[in-house]
């Protein structure tokens, strides 16, 4: 029993030996509650910082990647103006061109028409000539043609 005794006291110095002294664990408490302090302190001047300093790298951030696309918008925008000022133009050629296509059909409808009235006036005077002479004289095909000559 000598040994167990021996042994337990030997484990209680081992862990007594172990055992800091109440100063260290003072000055390590010590160093613990200034370094929760400074924490504590950067913590409430990250808390008073953070929010606009985060505002402003947000803004730089959107910045950076907004006027690349604003400058996008702005030359699309100019395009779609230009091309809609183009076909304005192209509008305006084809409904100038329309009204001269209209134009073409009425002159051709009115020298076509003026064309027949004149044929209908050149037959009226020869029928109103072949009245007052009392008629005309008709040549049947036959009669006009050669005779025939005998072979031989």
């Amino acid at each position: 029993m000598d040994d167990a005794v021996e042994r337990a006291r030997e484990r209680i110095q081992a862990a007594a030996s172990g055992r800091t002294e109440p100063a260290a664990v003072d000055a390590a408490l010590e160093r613990a509650r200034e370094q929760v302090e400074a924490l504590a302190a950067a913590a409430a001047e990250l808390e008073s910082t953070l929010p606009s300093r985060l505002g402003d790298a947000v803004q730089d951030g959107l910045r950076d990647q907004v006027l690349p696309v604003a400058r996008n918008l702005a030359e699309i925008r100019g395009l779609m103006n230009q091309l809609i000022r183009r076909l304005e133009r192209v509008e305006g050629d084809l409904l100038a061109e329309r009204h001269a296509r209209v134009d073409d059909l009425a002159l051709l409808v009115d020298l076509v028409t003026n064309g027949w009235r004149s044929v209908e006036q050149r037959l009226e005077r020869l029928e109103e000539k072949l009245e007052q002479r009392g008629g005309a004289v008709v040549y049947r095909m036959e009669e006009r043609r050669p005779p025939e000559q005998s072979a031989g």
